[in-house]
This record gives structure tokens, C-alpha cells and sequence, in this order.
């Protein structure tokens, strides 16, 4: 009788200057799928945004000798929300299984994942039980989400980083989805299937430096708002008419009094002055936020791919190039 084929997991590992981790990691990886995970086939791969260190290097090493390791060098560094997600298009497996490479998304959790997966989950992920943050930058991360959950249709996904496994079902939702700027929180929770949580502590980077810092994490931010919310933008045009009604009705106030007390009514100078700042700084804020909005749609129109790739090493001559 033949033997029925063994489901194949991809795990998909974003690198960037990721020296220090690589080699530890492949090797987790490998002890993780030969120990506990036998009855399945594996790849493990990397996609790399142009790293400056000796990451590549050592990537090509690790390829020549364990065919199940495969990498994706590409041609420059297109950030952190667009490499992920096209790593994830090309993965094949019947499900896919995203973490980083410096260990904060823990290995030690993939067979978890996989017996959820098997349970009937087509989408588990992992949820920080809590963050490594201080106290000001994980209040200002609530307050935004709370922002989101305001101002958009869908539901955020708080603490959650991208780690977790992902069935082929929906991994060929997201192949299908080109958008150049990929909000993957948002993506699972408009066109994914019901998910599954599972909390964990996530611990410090094994080695390296974290490559996230504030026009990163606004880049990011900004990218959920632009995506999923129109209401900032009414908000916009609600705030103005209040202010051009509130104007009016100041200037007939002003204009009443100065008529009823002519000789002792001094309007002065502050109101005026006050007012063109308070409205010019409501402008301005406007015109900034309808600058981002206009942006993402630029991009968007644009058109370009999510990354240009540079060299793969052990994919398949057939193996499709997901754009």
C-alpha cells in the first residue's frame, strides 16, 4: 500500500544583519522537526533584506549543506512590512509558520502551533503576554490600538508581531492580495478565518540589535490607519465646519457687543492672533494626515512589486515566483 504523502511546514525567517542568529537557529529548527515533529517534511526559509554583515554568507554555508534551507537575497533593504509578506507568498507548505530570527518568537513553540493547526485551526498565532517596552512606549502602543478598534471596521490585533502558522488556505489569500504596503495584522482580520490565540512570554533577543525605532513604528502605524479607516478624514471635515460655525458665531457675538458698548469695547489683538494659530495648526494637521493618505495611494497606484529579489538558492526550477 503506498504510503500517504507527509505534509510539508514551511517556516518563513525575515533576516536583516542577523549574523549571530542564523546558524543557532537553523539548528533549533532542524532538532525541533527531526525530534518532535518527524512525521512531517520541512523547509526553513530566509528571506534576507540586504543585510550588511556577514548574514548572506553565512546563509549560502548553511544552503550548501541542508537542502531543507532555502533563501531569498533581495536586491535591497524594502523594510519590514513588505519582506515578510513576500517571503510568506512563497511558501508553499501546507501551512506556513512565520517568526524572526532573533529568537523572540520562540521556536520551542511550533509543535504547539502545529497540534492547533491539526485541531482544525487554519490560523494560530502568538500573542505577547506582555512587553519588553517601558512603560511610556507600551501605553502609547494601548492608545493606539484603541485609536484602531475606534476608527476602522475590523478588529486589531493587539501584541501580536506577525508570529504564528498559517494554513495554505489562507497563505493563497494573501498570494492573491498585491499590495505593495502589506498590513498583515489587518489582512488576517478582514480576509483570514477565524484565528486562534495562544499568550507567551517573549524573551530578549538572543543576539544583535533590534532594527525597530520610532519612524519604523510610525511608518507602521500609519500604514494601519491609511488602510482600514476613512473616518479620520471625515473627522476632518466635521472639525472644520464646527470651527468655521464657532467663527460666526464669535464674530456676531464681537459684533453685538462693539455696537451696544462702543467707546469701552477693546476686541485687543490675542483673539486674533490666538485664533489664526489654533486654525493654523488644525490645518496643518489636516494636510499632513491627508499627505499620508495621499501616499498610500500613490504607492498603491504605483504599482511596484513588494521586493525585487536578487538570488534564490535551493528552490525548485518550477517552484512559481509569487509577486
Amino acid at each position: 500500500m503506498e504510503e500517504a504523502k507527509r505534509k510539508l511546514i514551511s517556516v518563513v525567517i525575515p533576516t536583516y544583519n542577523e549574523e549571530d542568529n542564523v546558524i543557532p537557529m537553523t539548528e533549533t529548527l532542524t532538532e525541533i522537526f527531526e525530534k518532535e515533529l518527524a512525521r512531517y517534511d520541512y523547509e526553513i526559509i530566509y528571506i534576507d533584506n540586504h543585510s550588511k554583515d556577514r548574514t548572506r554568507i553565512l546563509l549560502r554555508n548553511i544552503c550548501s549543506r541542508n537542502k531543507h534551507v532555502k533563501a531569498i537575497f533581495n536586491a535591497r533593504n524594502f523594510g519590514q512590512m513588505r519582506s515578510p509578506v513576500h517571503g510568506l507568498k512563497q511558501a508553499y507548505g501546507d501551512c506556513v509558520i512565520r517568526l524572526t530570527a532573533d529568537f523572540q518568537d520562540p521556536p520551542a513553540m511550533i509543535p504547539v502551533l502545529v497540534r492547533e493547526w491539526e485541531a482544525g485551526s487554519k490560523i494560530v498565532i502568538g500573542i505577547k503576554n506582555k512587553t519588553e517596552e517601558g512603560a511610556v512606549m507600551a501605553w502609547v502602543r494601548r492608545q493606539y490600538y484603541k485609536l484602531l478598534r475606534k476608527i476602522t471596521d475590523i478588529g486589531h490585533i493587539e501584541n501580536f508581531t506577525g508570529f504564528g502558522l498559517y494554513d495554505k488556505a489562507f497563505v493563497d489569500v494573501i498570494r492573491n492580495v498585491h499590495d505593495p504596503m502589506p498590513y498583515l495584522r489587518g489582512m488576517i482580520a478582514e480576509l483570514g478565518f477565524d484565528y486562534k490565540t495562544i499568550l507567551y512570554d517573549r524573551p530578549n533577543r538572543r543576539a544583535g540589535k533590534s532594527k525597530n525605532n520610532f519612524y519604523t513604528l510610525y511608518d507602521y502605524a500609519m500604514v494601519g490607519i491609511t488602510s482600514y479607516s476613512k473616518v479620520v478624514l471625515r473627522i476632518a471635515t466635521f472639525i472644520g465646519f464646527f470651527i468655521g460655525l464657532t467663527s460666526i458665531i464669535v464674530a456676531l457675538v464681537y459684533l453685538i457687543l462693539k455696537l451696544i458698548h462702543w467707546d469701552w469695547f477693546h476686541a485687543g489683538i490675542a483673539p486674533l492672533v490666538i485664533g489664526q494659530f489654533f486654525l493654523g495648526g488644525v490645518q496643518l494637521f489636516f494636510i499632513g494626515l491627508m499627505g499620508e493618505y495621499i501616499l498610500s495611494i500613490n504607492t498603491r497606484v504605483l504599482g511596484r512589486p513588494l521586493v525585487v529579489e536578487e538570488e534564490r538558492l535551493n528552490f525548485d526550477d518550477d517552484t512559481p515566483v509569487a509577486s
